[in-house]
């Protein structure tokens, strides 16, 4: 090639072969800018925490064919730290491989990385062992906070670094901290420090931005200099005002509002949110009218395997599903929202071309017959790894190493309770749900916010076991530093129980290694409907390897048992409370069942299965039930979009 002629190729592809990708905030024309030219991010939340690494592509390949060209996630600080010092990014937790994915289908990502990120995940992604530090101060520049954000932001930032987009990665935006303006400390140290921390691992370009409500008194916590302030809302707002917000605090520069909510969050007893889809286009087209930049929280929800839900205050804990009503449902299911706001976004920019892929084939395998192995009690040797502690008094999760799960707290009565006598938690210590049993006939339920005091009988020196549910930390507001187990004194009658026993329950791995055995039974089983102390139940199906497409995505009903936790080849799936709802089944991805062994199914039941009477059964299913009649005395309303609901 003559010198010419390269000369000429030069000129015409200008400065693109030496100039470094770009993304920056332009506050003279109110825009982003990539690569120099004005650009406007229409994205959707999707949480790889939440989604089994197998189904990753194929959620963020129908958000591309959606029209949109960005993501949001959240990065679960606990997800990757459950034990401090000790991180994990494999497998389902290898966020570079969720980053590169993204990538390669042509998505930009905006990422969250915290250190809280609320997301109705367990005590907002910070990690339960922070509570080790009994008064410390969450979200604050307590020292023995700073240390652990400290510690954990210099492992997981330089790792982020090369997949910013000025360094050929994805990564056009990075959120610090997450809704600060809702919470009570307000300490502008604590962000500043955040800020330098930020900078100084990932640079001076990036674009780092806040997410706060969109008001005023959201906004003055939540915003400082040299972190680009944006807010959240959702359908049926007064988009200008929402905006005019925003204005206060940025009063040039693009507008963004990164929660727009395409459904709502749910909790055990209460209603399925549902948000209807012209709704939500209607507010969507508001906001690409002026303009804006958007994020569509959620676009898909997913799942809250094992006990990674959070809960709100008064206490109600979320369920296992986060189907959200999003565009996408929680097993990556097409909706008519999704093809609604398909069709909002195309009047605004080019949906690429192509087919968009299809709804996950779902197969019903049918009814499992379940057979009793051990109660909890009479598993304690296995179950509890650690052996058992003795305490006047008794200890919390955290005082016992343990973030999830149950815990099994053991006492006898002080004195001869001939009548009736009730054993309370005056202080509202129990958290967050106690299943009580005397001499092994369970007797009630304890039950935070809401149930304090069981009646009890029994001779002096009856045994009195109650095992400790944790259904999952608070997640928004002041109360997030949520200690688990038993944490103040019960009273029997006037007098304080002392002289327990402790048992830490490492139930999960006592699964994993087939290790529960069935046991002759030593009692009567309590007649049907009573309550039966909580127990645990084995089953087992071949899906045939014969069948083209076989394994495929489920969902297990539970017909007549009450509440409990659900393991399927050693991979817990999360809880089913039907008796309360409003979600019935639970989804089963397809990639933990087999076709080359018999699938077992272990379950977990806390009140009482249906199976004293006779034999009985689970039934996997092809239909999700999320919505059906709650069952509850204890309702607590909740208005779609209004956090202050959730304090």
């Amino acid at each position: 090639m003559s010198p010419h002629i390269l000369l000429l190729l030069l000129l015409l592809v200008g400065p693109s072969l030496g100039d470094s990708p770009s993304f920056s905030v332009d506050y003279q024309e109110d825009c982003f800018r990539k690569d120099g030219e004005k650009f406007r991010y229409i994205s959707g939340s999707i949480h790889y925490s939440r989604i089994p690494r197998v189904y990753w592509k194929d959620r963020l390949l129908k958000m591309y064919m959606a029209g949109l060209n960005a993501i949001q996630t959240y990065v679960p600080w606990n997800y990757h730290e459950e034990s401090q010092g000790q991180y994990n990014f494999n497998d389902d937790r290898d966020l570079e491989a969720f980053l590169n994915l993204a990538k390669s289908i042509g998505l930009l990502v905006i990422l969250r990385p915290g250190p809280y990120i609320c997301a109705e995940w367990d005590m907002g992604g910070l990690p339960a062992w922070l509570l080790r530090h009994k008064n410390i101060v969450l979200r604050s520049s307590d020292p023995d906070y700073i240390a652990a954000v400290n510690q954990w932001m210099e492992k997981l930032l330089p790792m982020m670094k090369p997949h910013l987009y000025q360094n050929g990665g994805p990564i056009i935006a990075v959120q610090v901290e997450n809704e600060y303006g809702s919470y009570y400390t307000c300490d502008y140290d604590y962000m500043r420090y955040l800020f330098k921390l930020f900078r100084s691992y990932l640079g001076e370009e990036v674009v780092l931005f806040t997410t706060d409500g969109a008001g005023l008194n959201f906004l003055k916590c939540g915003s400082m200099q040299g972190l680009y302030a944006t807010v959240d809302f959702g359908p049926g707002v007064n988009v200008t005002a929402a905006f005019d917000a925003q204005r206060h605090a940025e009063p040039h520069g693009p507008l963004v509002n990164s929660e727009f909510y395409t459904g709502w969050l749910d909790h055990w007893g209460s209603r399925h949110a549902v948000v209807p889809s012209d709704r939500v286009a209607k507010s969507l087209s508001e906001i690409l009218a002026t303009g804006a930049n958007v994020n569509l929280y959620m676009f898909i929800g997913g799942t809250n395997f094992a006990y990674w839900n959070g809960a709100n205050t008064p206490y109600s804990p979320q369920p296992t599903s986060y189907d959200y009503d999003a565009p996408l449902t929680e097993a990556g299911d097409l909706t008519d929202k999704y093809f609604t706001i398909r069709d909002v976004i195309e009047k605004y920019r080019k949906i690429p071309e192509g087919p968009i892929p299809p709804t996950t084939p779902k197969y019903a395998y049918g009814a499992v017959a379940m057979k009793k192995l051990q109660t909890v009690t009479d598993a304690l040797e296995i179950l509890s790894f650690s052996g058992p502690l003795k305490s006047m008094y008794p200890q919390t999760f955290i005082d016992l190493n343990q973030a999830f799960g149950y815990v099994l707290y053991r006492t006898t009565l002080p004195i001869n309770c001939t009548k009736l006598t009730p054993l309370s938690s005056p202080l509202n210590g129990v958290h967050d749900r106690a299943y009580v049993s005397v001499d092994g006939t369970a007797v009630g339920i304890l039950e935070r916010d809401k149930v304090l005091t069981v009646n009890v009988t029994g001779k002096a020196g009856s045994q009195v076991d109650i095992l400790v549910e944790n259904m999952g930390r608070i997640n928004y507001g002041r109360y997030i530093n949520d200690f688990k187990g038993l944490v103040s004194n019960l009273t029997l009658g006037k007098d304080t129980l002392m002289g327990w026993t402790m048992y830490s329950l490492s139930i999960d791995e006592a699964v994993r290694q087939d290790l529960l055995g069935v046991e002759e039974p030593t009692t009567a089983p309590p007649p049907p409907g009573a309550l039966s102390l909580p127990a645990f139940y084995q089953g087992s199906f071949i899906i045939p390897d014969g069948i083209p497409d076989l394994p495929q995505d489920t969902y297990i009903k539970l017909p007549n048992w009450k509440k409990g936790q659900i393991w399927i080849n050693g991979f817990n799936v999360g809880r089913y409370w039907p008796t309360r709802g409003p979600q019935v089944t639970v989804f089963v991805p397809a990639n933990i069942l087999s076709t080359a062994a018999p699938n077992n199914v272990t379950v977990l039941e806390l009140e009482g299965a249906p199976c004293s009477s006779g034999p009985c059964s689970i039934e996997f299913t092809d239909t999700p039930i999320l919505n059906a009649t709650v069952h509850s005395d204890y309702m607590h309303h909740r208005r779609v979009f209004v956090k202050e609901d959730l304090l």
